[in-house]
């Protein structure tokens, strides 16, 4: 009896093991947020809305020093935003002030900027 357990379970590990690989790389896909085509209306408005505009709104306030206002707003400061997002909460001149973003945000904005930062 204890024979049969044994060989049962070790079957059964084999199996699971097994079944759970692939040999084909499009198999390996991300499915993230980042996956396909990342765009300002479509992405980084929202984080932009969400995160920034408190401050960099269309009259900034709290001694933000520009607008994040607009698509060209954002798109010709795209750079120095994402160098302000990817610094540590409590760096000098860390954005936003309230607290880092979440990486996969920061990686999406990296994405925008490597297609070029498509609006639509």
């Amino acid at each position: 009896m204890k024979k049969s357990l044994m060989l049962f379970s070790t079957t059964v590990a084999l199996a699971v093991i097994t079944s759970c690989s692939s040999e084909n790389e499009d198999d390996l896909t991300d499915d993230g947020p980042g996956n396909g085509e990342v765009t300002y209306v479509g992405n980084i408005r929202g984080v932009i809305s969400g995160s920034c505009l408190g401050c960099h709104g269309a009259t900034p306030t709290n001694g933000a020093p520009f607008s994040l206002n607009t698509f060209n707003d954002v798109s010709s400061r795209a750079d120095g935003i994402l160098a302000a997002i990817s610094k540590q909460a409590g760096e000098t001149k860390a954005m936003p002030p309230g607290g880092r973003l979440p990486q996969t945000t920061i990686d999406l904005f990296q994405e925008w900027i490597d297609a070029e930062t498509p609006e639509n």
